[in-house]
């Protein structure tokens, strides 16, 4: 299947993609701070700077995209276009695996949320992040 933009269009769309403070996140560190939960965004001090962090009782939570950390990844990866983001999401899952292999280790509790359950379903989504975040 063949892109519908130039190379350079795809190239300028992709740059606007933000890694840090997406929509998603927002949502999530406004309710949690509305609740008076106390955490640090994108920890810089462990593997894979959790987006949400408790670092005194070792809890974080990463809130992942759907497709840049490859949800269900095997069932759609022959439709994407190119070799270089079969191999690049497929790193990003890799990675993703060893930090939080890395944290668990190191004695956090680690929790991930897709980005399509706080779509779908975002009251249940926030209410268990914020249980996770209070045992």
């Amino acid at each position: 299947m063949a892109d519908v933009f130039t190379k350079e269009k795809r190239s300028e769309i992709m740059s606007l993609i933000r890694a840090k403070n997406t929509g998603i996140e927002k949502k999530v560190f406004s309710h949690l701070r509305k609740n008076r939960i106390h955490f640090q965004r994108h920890y810089s001090k462990v593997p894979g700077k959790p987006d949400i962090a408790v670092p005194s009782k070792k809890i974080a939570v990463f809130i992942d995209g759907d497709f840049w950390h490859g949800y269900k990844f095997d069932q759609w990866r022959r439709r994407i276009p190119r070799e270089y983001w079969r191999e690049k999401i497929a790193s990003n899952i890799a990675r993703d695996t060893k930090n939080r292999r890395a944290l668990r280790r190191k004695g956090w509790k680690v929790m991930r949320v897709w980005g399509h359950e706080l779509v779908k379903k975002p009251e249940q989504t926030l209410a268990r992040i914020q249980r996770f975040l209070k045992p």
